[in-house]
Order: C-alpha cells, then structure tokens, then sequence
C-alpha cells in the first residue's frame, strides 16, 4: 500500500497567523479567547470568542479581493500558501496529479450574514432586494467556491473537493485526502479545512442550544474542557491546510516530513442530531479502525489529540470512548484538548487538531489542555492540565466528534524512512 506523508503545513489560527506562532501559543498554553471584536455581540447570551488578528492587506489581498472573497476563503489562501512554501514541493507538480480536500462545517457565513443584512435592510425587510447584493454571491452560497479557490492557487487540476460533516469536516478531508493518494488518484494532495464563523447568524443559533459558554467576564478562561465547572465551548475561527505527498516521490526529492498518516476511520452514532452516547461506542470503534489501518495496537499510542469542546456530554462521552478503545493503556497515555487555547472553529478545527498533532511528533511535545484546574471526576484519565509536557512522541490518534453523529479518528506516525513503500 502506498504510504501518505505531510510535507508541508500553514496555518491561520486565533493567536498568530503561521505554524510557528501557531505551536508557541499551543505549548504556551497562551489562550486566545477574549471578548468579539467582528460585530457587536451586546445582544447575545455568548459574547466571546477566540478571533484571529487578520488583515486582508498584510496577506496581500487588495480592496477588491478582499471584498470578493470571504474571511474563510481567505483564511484557507494564506494557509495554503505557506502549506505550499513550507513544503518545497515543485512549483509545478503535474496538475492533473494534484488535488484539492478542502473540509468546511458553515461555508462562507460571514459573507452570507453580511449580505442578508443588505439585502434585508437589517432583518427588516420579509422581502429582500436581490439587487443590493454583491455580484460574486453565489459563490458564497456555494461552500465548493472554497476548494475552488484553493485549487486556482496551486493550479490544481486533479481531484478537488468540499467535506461538509460539520466538526469533522478538517479531519474527513485530510482522510479522504490520504486515501486519494494511497489509491493512486493522486501524488499531491492539498487537505485540510477552513472556517470563520463568528458572525451574528451563527452565535445566535448556539445561544438558542446554550451550547457556547456564557462566562463573558472572563473570556480567557471560558474555554475548559473536562473541568468541573466547564459550561459549554468557545467559538473559534481559523484554518490549516496541509501538504500530503506519496511517500516514495517525498522521499526521492529529500522533503521534510512531519508526520506519516498511518490511519483514518470515521463511524456515526445515528442517534441524535446533536446528543451523544455516554459509552462513546461509535467514536471507540472508529479509533479502533484507524488502529488497524495504521496496523498499531493502543498501546502504541503517545498523545491522544481529543477532541475536548468543554461540554459535559462531549467530555464523558469521548473519555469513555478511550477506555473502551484503548483498554488500560487510556489511564497511561496524555490526552489534551487545544480548543481550551484556540476555540472551537468547527469544520476547521479538525484541521487544525492534526497540524498539532504533527508538531507534537516533530517537538516530542504534548500540549496543554488550558485552564483545567478542577478536573471533573468523570474524566479521569490524564488530560495534560495547564503546562506542556516534554515526551517521545512517535505515534499521535486525534479524534473529532461532529453534530449529525459524526465521529473520526485520525492516526499519526513518526515516519519510518528506512522502510520501504
């Protein structure tokens, strides 16, 4: 079987823009949540979320662009970009050989809520003037527009797609990516996920579930997975894009590799649009596959890259995915959760999770999960509280748990160089 390796990775996340500011705010265990800037949240149960300091300007978009393409068509642009540089991979790979997997759980909200707005007059008008809006709006409506544009970037001819599984879109879309290459569909493969969502549309509908926490008097520490006083997760916004090459053509150009992608499942719980199943059977059982993909028993595993929301039912149910996956090997390895940092960006975060997971291998380093100072009985396996921890870190599982049931698992390796395709 072919063997799928990431040669290059960029980043736009709240914090710092780049894989290196990204890593320094992750090992920090800096947190990036403060009060929303984008719009004026005054009226929303939630006002806080952990933004990215972006300007269009300084990334090389002029008034036009900027206008033109939404905040998350530009997050994944300047992400691809440094993926592509940070590679070395040939300007010119064949282009009928390199793709495009593009994850995404909301598309161009922040475009779509602004336009809604015009046309609308604010929400006043039942019947809107299409002609107030802008002449690029379909693009918005059309979250493939964003695979679209990554494509045009690196003259991407092959396979080039949209993942829309909510907040395992990042995570899907690197699988399907690795898949497309270990078939042969593809040498080069762009993956990774892209999402700004902290707009009025979307804050509005998690204060209607009460899912997002409304500790706005302290933003920095609102986010605190599997603490006991833990009361619902933090918007994030952001996007990482990885380089996935075939690992005999990585090889031969001597590029740099941050990781092996050995295993990848995802299962569903087809229970409950956004409830979850306390035993954590189907997120146990897509672990389990990605394990056996990867051919490595739990017990192989270093880092467990959880996905950690900080709500009760996420904690409890991905803890007890764990033990049932991993055995007694889940009370030995360290589990964090990087959202306690950066937020929950939805369909980007999977992305970004992996990204992490990569730098753990490079680093030998385990990131914190932040402010977890009161860690709740229920969750009782070691979650990595408050200071990054040094460790031989060869192998990394990263999880995802989605509203719709979705659950994925993603195993990552130390590449082994000395072994043969």
């Amino acid at each position: 079987m072919k063997r799928v390796v990431i040669t290059g990775m960029g980043v736009v996340a709240p914090g710092g823009v780049g894989v290196k500011s990204f890593w320094e705010v992750l090992t920090a265990g800096r947190t990036a949540t403060r009060d929303i800037t984008l719009f004026d949240a005054a009226p929303f149960r939630s006002r806080i979320a952990a933004e990215a300091d972006f300007d269009p300007a300084e990334h090389g978009f002029g008034p036009a662009e900027a206008e033109r393409l939404d905040r998350a068509a530009q997050f994944a642009l300047v992400a691809a970009r440094e993926a592509l540089a940070d590679s070395g991979v040939d300007e010119t790979p064949n282009p009928l050989r390199t793709g495009v997997s593009l994850g995404s759980a909301v598309g161009c909200t922040t475009g779509l809520d602004t336009e809604y707005a015009v046309v609308s007059d604010h929400g006043r008008d039942w019947t809107v003037d299409h002609t107030r809006a802008v002449a690029h709006l379909f693009d918005y409506f059309v979250p493939s527009s964003l695979a679209a544009e990554v494509a045009r970037t690196a003259g991407a001819q092959g396979p080039v797609s949209l993942v829309s599984n909510g907040c395992t879109s990042g995570l899907d879309a690197i699988g399907y990516a690795a898949e497309l290459i270990r078939e042969g569909s593809a040498d080069v493969m762009l993956a990774g996920a892209t999402d700004a969502p902290i707009s009025p549309i979307t804050v509005a509908c998690f204060d209607a579930i009460k899912a997002t926490s409304p500790r706005n008097d302290d933003p920095t520490t609102a986010s605190r997975p599997f603490d006991r006083t833990r009361n619902g997760f933090v918007l994030g916004e952001g996007s990482a894009v990885l380089v996935l090459e075939e690992f005999e053509r990585a090889r031969r150009r001597g590029a740099p590799m941050y990781a092996e992608i050995s295993g990848f499942a995802s299962r569903s719980n087809a229970y409950h649009m956004t409830g979850l199943r306390a035993d954590g059977r189907e997120m146990a059982e897509a672990i389990r596959a990605a394990l056996a993909e990867a051919r490595l028993d739990p017990t192989a595993v270093d880092y467990v890259n959880a996905h950690g929301s900080g709500t009760r039912q996420n904690d409890r149910h991905e803890t007890a995915a764990f033990k049932r996956s991993l055995g007694s090997h889940a009370h030995d390895v360290p589990v964090s959760s990087i959202k306690s940092m950066i937020g929950h960006s939805l369909g980007a975060i999977g992305s970004l999770e992996v990204a992490a997971s990569a730098l753990a291998i490079t680093h030998n380093t385990v990131p914190p999960t932040a402010n977890l100072h009161d860690p709740d009985p229920e969750c009782d396996l070691d979650y990595t509280p408050i200071t990054a921890r040094e460790r031989r870190t060869d192998t990394v599982l990263s999880v995802g748990s989605g509203f719709g049931g979705f659950q994925s698992a993603i195993v990552l390796t130390r590449p082994r160089l000395a072994e043969a395709a």
